[in-house]
């Protein structure tokens, strides 16, 4: 479970997060939604150790991410794909993290194989497309076995064959019983993959519901989408 308690992260004079509360339960892909800006990615660092809140908290398992003896086996996140190096092929790259996190060389063939890049496992990162950065990104979330994982925007650079085997990993993941927070801009996505939806504008929370409520509340989800977030504007600097 991701719990986010009366989560602030304030960056000088602007509130990236302001006050955020919400829990995301095992078992559903729960959609994290909000225009650009929102405090999506600001929110998912922070449950992740990699930013200081300013006030408030986010555990992972009723615990804060660095306190958790083996986190790669807690919790699996894909927050940029770009973020490889380049001269490692595929498979060193894993078996990097594997090593890292204590991981058996073995689980590396596994979960390429899961994402499809058997093929390409020796080839250098740095020539691989978006798409294949993505899938890559999403074999390193997988490598530990996680009952947690997180995903910021993992649909960017995948062709419609790849979202489609984004959304039916995800629903997958969630039947197995596992925590799956997915976070995007685009509700016609969420609409065919999330069965609860947390949407947040400006740092604060909008609505905290499953997609069935709000299919009986508006015409379509886009609508819902449009009606919640409206003047919700970008900060200056998306985060």
């Amino acid at each position: 479970m991701i719990e986010v308690r009366e989560l602030t992260k304030r960056y000088g004079d602007t509130a990236a997060v302001d006050g955020l509360s919400f829990r995301v339960e095992p078992g559903h892909v729960t959609g994290f939604l909000g225009p650009n800006g929102a405090g999506k990615s600001t929110t998912m660092r922070i449950v992740l150790g990699l930013d200081a809140p300013t006030s408030g908290e986010a555990l992972v398992n009723g615990r804060r991410y660095a306190t958790l003896p083996r986190p790669m086996r807690a919790v699996g996140a894909l927050l940029d794909a770009g973020a490889v190096h380049g001269g490692r092929s595929a498979f060193d790259h894993l078996s990097c993290l594997a090593l890292a996190g204590g991981i058996g060389r073995s689980r590396v063939a596994e979960v390429l194989e899961a994402v499809g890049l058997t093929g390409v496992a020796r080839r250098l990162v740095g020539g691989f497309s978006l798409g294949m950065k993505q899938r890559l990104g999403i074999a390193a979330a997988l490598l530990g076995d996680p009952g947690v994982l997180m995903f910021d925007e993992p649909v960017n650079g995948l062709d419609p064959e790849g979202v489609r085997w984004i959304r039916e990993l995800m629903r997958a993941l969630a039947a197995e019983g596992r925590t799956v927070l997915l976070s995007s801009h685009l509700m016609s996505e969420m609409a065919l993959t999330a069965d609860r939806l947390v949407v947040v504008g400006r740092g604060r929370l909008i609505a905290d519901t499953t997609v069935r409520e709000l299919t009986g509340r508006y015409p379509t989800l886009e609508d819902a989408y449009l009606a919640l977030t409206a003047g919700s504007v970008e900060y200056g600097a998306a985060r």
